[in-house]
């Protein structure tokens, strides 16, 4: 039996974990195997996400201080369900869910919240497809080298092309 102070404890992890994660999903683990639950959470650990199993009741109480999740999630707390947070770079943690689902077909990705906004299935599937927090960094350096890199090119260019005018030259006379 769960006291009322063991519920009250839960109730405030589950709003440290909310204050703190910048996107949350809700799956349906029902009809999952201990050892693909195991998977799933190492999986999840890398991309700096967790998955905490909750009552319902809890969970709508601990959202109660946050209105947009709230509104947004409550709704699809029915049956069994885990809340996974998303502590780091959300598409990572969204692409994790996303293979997992298909690889383990029993597994339902039923909601998720984002600043706010409610994701659907298909939300969450196209916040997947997008390039991780690294990904995006390596391309805006390159945007932001590109220049540079160019300009040293074409300064490049034109000692190295003298040097082959030069070079035609010596090879034209010495035939």
């Amino acid at each position: 039996m769960i006291t009322r102070a063991i519920k009250e404890q839960e109730i405030q992890n589950l709003t440290e974990k909310l204050e703190k994660s910048k996107a949350a999903f809700i799956v349906d683990f029902k009809g999952m195997k201990v050892e693909q639950v195991t998977d799933l959470r190492k999986k999840l650990h890398p991309v700096e996400s967790e998955m905490k199993v909750v009552r319902n009741t809890l969970a709508r109480r601990a959202l109660q201080k946050y209105p947009d999740m709230e509104k947004a999630i409550s709704s699809s707390l029915k049956g069994t369900n885990a809340i996974v947070f998303s502590f780091g770079d959300v598409s990572a943690a969204a692409k994790t869910l996303a293979n997992f689902s298909k690889d383990v077909e029993v597994f339902q990705l039923k909601t998720g919240v984002m600043d706010g906004q409610q994701l659907d299935e298909n939300k969450i599937k196209f916040l997947s497809t997008l390039p991780g927090k690294d990904q995006l960094r390596a391309q805006l350096l390159a945007v932001f080298n590109a220049p540079a890199t160019k300009l040293a090119r074409t300064l490049n260019e034109v000692p190295t092309a003298f040097a082959r005018v030069l070079q035609a030259k010596a090879d034209q006379g010495s035939n």
